[in-house]
């Protein structure tokens, strides 16, 4: 398959405040895109926008929405077209993690991580699948995780929703085909990347556990991370994992050896 050149093409990405997001618009900004830069921090997002370099800051549009409220994200999406009149790539990418065990987890936390790491995600896609199907092109990058893949502790409510893009857009995908296959999905699995995810991430009452996992503090940086994904996303790639081998390798280990996969991860240390 041919790679495609970012250059001009109009990236509409969530997530955008910090983390993996920030990354993603400083190597974006670099290929040239033009950028739309999502997430509910405006004043955060206009920072990002700022640490951009300077001659790609006028093809640069800050758009703030919020995924856990479903009902504005048609609105948003319609915002979208109007900044550019279209939009080639959507990069699902927002999202919140969780630390805290299925037993002292609440319901509502569940539903929490659900409503934005799922439904939010899935609601935008909907949204904006009928301009790509008008247009007969785009392509839908959605960064899930390896937890989409795995199961651990402390992650029962994030991995179950992670697990749930996987069987959306692996089905959509299949489905497009049929469509238009100049319409591309790309599922997009990091592993320990060194961002503060983890203080953010949602305890069992709904609190954040501010505080760093060692296992986030020691993994791959932002930036690296950055560069692989958008590599991936020019050479239109369904599925890709970046991470450390740990992780990596964990994931083929649950495929091929589900057993023994259940014994280590037990007594893992995943925080």
């Amino acid at each position: 398959m041919p790679r495609q050149n970012l250059s001009g093409k109009v990236v509409w990405l969530t997530g955008a405040s910090s983390g993996i997001g920030e990354a993603l618009a400083y190597e974006l900004a670099r290929k040239g895109t033009k950028l739309i830069l999502s997430s509910r921090r405006k004043e955060a997002l206009e920072k990002v926008k700022g640490n951009c370099p300077a001659e790609a800051q006028p093809n640069i549009r800050i758009l703030p929405l919020d995924l856990a409220q479903p009902a504005t994200l048609n609105l948003s999406v319609e915002a979208a077209l109007q900044l550019f009149g279209h939009v080639d790539i959507l990069i699902n990418n927002g999202g919140i993690a969780q630390r805290s065990l299925a037993k002292e987890t609440t319901v509502e936390v569940d539903r929490m991580l659900m409503e934005v790491d799922y439904f939010g995600t899935v609601a935008l896609t909907k949204y904006l699948l009928p301009h790509f199907m008008a247009r007969r092109s785009g392509h839908i990058v959605t960064v899930t995780s390896v937890m989409g893949k795995i199961g651990t502790p402390y992650r029962s409510g994030y991995a179950a929703a992670k697990h749930a893009l996987h069987g959306f857009f692996d089905s959509l995908r299949a489905e497009l085909w049929r469509e238009s296959k100049q319409i591309y999905v790309t599922l997009v699995c990091p592993g320990w990347i060194r961002t503060s995810i983890t203080l953010n991430a949602l305890t069992g009452d709904g609190s954040a556990l501010n505080k760093m996992d060692t296992t986030t503090d020691r993994g791959m940086a932002p930036a690296v991370f950055a560069r692989k994904m958008v590599r991936a996303i020019e050479k239109k790639k369904e599925e890709v994992y970046i991470g450390g081998s740990k992780e990596k390798l964990a994931v083929a280990v649950k495929r091929f050896f589900p057993g023994v996969f259940s014994k280590i991860i037990r007594t893992a240390k995943v925080r």
